[in-house]
């Protein structure tokens, strides 16, 4: 998610932007329970054996051993984020835990000569400033008035005493009331997967329970091979030419090929040049799992909103527009009006398919309020398609980076 010196946040929400530029759709944080480790090969690489449970409310929050001796630090997982950061502002009150660097042996701050904190840096556009102390220094503004900032620094992620990285920059936010840090995922070279040079991950986001959202249910994060990957379908990464990439195309996110989507069984008269960038950019499909709900360009959007209201048109709660972001919202029982709607589906090439039930397609926004968890994206200023994660309940998704592929897999995540 890099592409301008401003990260931009809503009062309601938080959504992915091309490149670091990002605004995510509600992020509610939550605790993580964590196990697992990773094993060294004789060649003294890691083959990653990885994984941790998460409680998922609208973002995925995995807990990481950083530092040596570790200390735990909860991160928010985000496909779209480039750089990792973790809360090192001890001011916060509990139960937030801030990394407290003084504890930790391996770890060092990035000095202002470090080539990563000079400007104009290929595909890091992070704005970064020398401090007083000839440190490398990086800021987020917020639009609501409010700054995120700290060193850029690097650290460790100790599994064991025998099963360690080599040290990797990530940011140490030391001015930031967020509870959590990012675990940045995408395809940069300062993500924390391509610093790690991790080979594959994958995570099974549950299902909320909608009749109680206090209840954060659990899903499950791997780093390295997945047991249940025999049973996924996978479809390649895409890429774009250099002349295709500006001034909308994210080059650093997982792009795939959307060719359509269905609703109540019915393919919509979507043009495939909605799914695919244009000249600017503009139409990528980017899977992202910081983004909560599933955001589409006009062309898709409009097909998509006109196909609902057929279908439920008369229990439309007009005018309403949750987050400046949701239009299709209902009063009443969220069933009745999921059995008029049906199934929807986002259909992608080599027989893959992404399908919510018609219980799961309406979310309980509040006040007896459900919304379809899709918004277009032109309400977040972004001209591109991204598939969040209230979309990927129920459902293994895998990053297989050593062969540029996303995998999918229905799974019980809940269990």
């Amino acid at each position: 998610m890099d592409s301008s010196l401003i990260f931009l946040t809503f009062s309601l929400f938080f959504a992915s932007l091309p490149l670091t530029l990002q605004q995510k759709f509600p992020i509610t944080r939550a605790p993580v329970y964590n196990s697992g480790a990773l094993s060294k090969n004789p060649a003294g690489e890691f083959d990653y054996k990885y994984h941790s449970s998460f409680k998922y409310s609208m973002a995925l929050i995995v807990s990481l051993p950083i530092g040596t001796p570790p200390q735990t630090q909860k991160m928010v997982l985000d496909t779209g984020s480039q750089l990792s950061w973790i809360q090192c502002n001890r001011k916060l009150p509990p139960p937030t835990t801030a990394f407290d660097p003084s504890l930790s042996s391996s770890f060092s701050e990035l000095p202002c000569n470090h080539p990563i904190c000079k400007p104009q840096i290929p595909d890091f556009t992070i704005p970064t400033t020398c401090d007083q102390n000839r440190l490398c220094h990086y800021s987020y503004f917020y639009a609501d008035g409010t700054l995120a900032e700290g060193n850029l620094v690097r650290e460790k992620f100790t599994f064991s005493p025998s099963r360690v990285t080599p040290p990797l920059i990530l940011g140490c936010a030391t001015n930031s009331a967020d509870a959590e840090g990012i675990l940045g995922m995408n395809l940069g070279r300062l993500s924390f997967v391509s610093q790690a040079k991790v080979p594959r991950f994958s995570y099974c986001v549950p299902a909320r329970n909608s009749q109680d959202k206090t209840i954060n249910p659990t899903g499950t994060f791997f780093l390295g091979p997945n047991p249940n990957s025999r049973n996924f379908k996978y479809i390649n990464l895409l890429s774009f030419p250099e002349a295709q990439r500006k001034p909308n195309f994210d080059p650093l996110a997982y792009t795939i090929g959307l060719v359509g989507i269905r609703i109540g069984g019915k393919k919509l008269n979507i043009s495939t040049a909605a799914f695919r960038p244009d000249s600017g950019g503009s139409g990528q499909t980017m899977i992202d799992s910081g983004t909560q709900y599933t955001f589409l360009v006009d062309a898709a959007y409009g097909k998509v909103r006109e196909e609902v209201v057929k279908l439920a048109g008369a229990k439309l709660k007009k005018g309403y527009i949750f987050g400046g972001a949701l239009d299709m919202c209902f009063d009443g029982n969220a069933a009745e009006v999921g059995q008029l709607i049906g199934q929807i589906a986002f259909e992608f090439g080599n027989g893959v398919e992404i399908v919510i039930d018609k219980e799961r397609n309406l979310d309980d926004v509040g006040g007896g309020v459900h919304c379809i968890g899709i918004g277009r994206s032109e309400s977040l200023g972004v001209a591109s398609n991204i598939i969040g994660n209230f979309q990927q309940q129920n459902l293994w998704v895998e990053f297989d980076l050593s062969n540029r592929r996303v995998g999918f897999g229905q799974g019980n995540c809940s269990s």
